[in-house]
């Protein structure tokens, strides 16, 4: 192979990684292995395996295809080509899925192995969201409220199998913090969907923003928030503390409460430091992690 062709198929590999958004690999890997670790209390092989596979091939796949399949509007979406989304060349659009296929198979196949019943159904109800998501026949992206709801099961389900692979109970605590969460992530999407509205629209994507409006999903992803707040509320200590996390991402987004359709893109100030608010929420939520370990 010449240099040539070698820095070729680096550049490619390269823009296949920087599909799976290396920048938030972590919001996937965390809840595994924060909730199979405080429900098992040990670093295991199943910890590793599974927090190394929430790590980047569940991301390459989540991502990934989405890169592929929404090629043609993210050609008009100036926020695609960094960190925010790769802009995967077509030729490299068939490498990148099974990319995607190749990676993702041996850690799956590992957590079937030395999962129950319970864990392969919420693995799978994870494999589906990340392909629905997608893919073309189901395109849940394209229909409001189930976009968000599905892209929040991203996030959410990682720690369910976690939970499910460490038989952990359901006590009430873990039930309303999954919730929480889940209100979270259903707020994060709809929330970075504003700023693509009219991308979205001229590439003919629905999405729960371009139904609503930019102002309403603002309004609704604030409430959302809120309520994710609200709900660590009533929870077991230390988790109440979890309750401000939701404060900083309400301050971020509030000043869009008034935001129209023709001024949304300018939420991407918001959207981008929403990226870097997630890791200084997830090292509080590290700190009231490390209180219930003692506690």
């Amino acid at each position: 192979m010449t240099s040539s062709a070698r820095g070729s198929v680096g550049r490619d590999i390269a823009q296949i990684v920087l599909s799976s958004r290396p920048i938030s690999w972590i919001n996937t890997a965390f809840p595994f292995a924060a909730a199979y670790l405080l429900s098992t209390r040990e670093i295991d092989l199943t910890l590793i395996i599974g927090t190394l596979y929430f790590l980047v091939p569940y991301n390459l796949a989540m991502y990934g295809i989405n890169d592929v399949f929404d090629y043609a509007s993210d050609l008009a979406n100036p926020r695609k080509g960094g960190i925010e989304g790769a802009l995967l060349s077509p030729r490299i659009h068939r490498a990148t899925l099974w990319a995607a296929v190749v990676t993702n198979i041996p850690f799956l196949v590992y957590l079937v192995v030395v999962g129950n019943p319970a864990s392969w159904f919420w693995l799978a109800i994870s494999v589906f969201a990340v392909i629905a998501y997608s893919a073309p026949g189901l395109r849940f992206k394209e229909r409001a409220f189930l976009d968000s709801t599905t892209s929040s099961l991203h996030f959410v389900t990682p720690a369910i199998v976690g939970l499910a692979l460490a038989e952990a109970s359901a006590t009430p605590t873990a039930v309303i913090v999954l919730i929480a969460f889940f209100l979270w992530g259903m707020a994060a999407h709809a929330f970075g969907a504003v700023q693509d509205i009219a991308p979205d629209r001229e590439g003919g994507i629905g999405s729960i923003a371009t139904v609503i409006g930019a102002r309403a999903t603002v309004r609704l992803s604030i409430a959302l928030w809120a309520l994710a707040g609200i709900a660590m509320l009533f929870t077991s200590w230390p988790a109440p503390l979890g309750a401000a996390l939701a404060l900083p991402y309400i301050v971020n987004a509030a000043p869009w409460w008034n935001v129209t359709d023709e001024t949304s893109a300018g939420t991407n100030r918001a959207w981008r430091r929403f990226i870097f608010l997630n890791y200084f929420a997830g090292f509080l939520a590290t700190m009231i992690l490390i209180l219930a370990w003692v506690s």
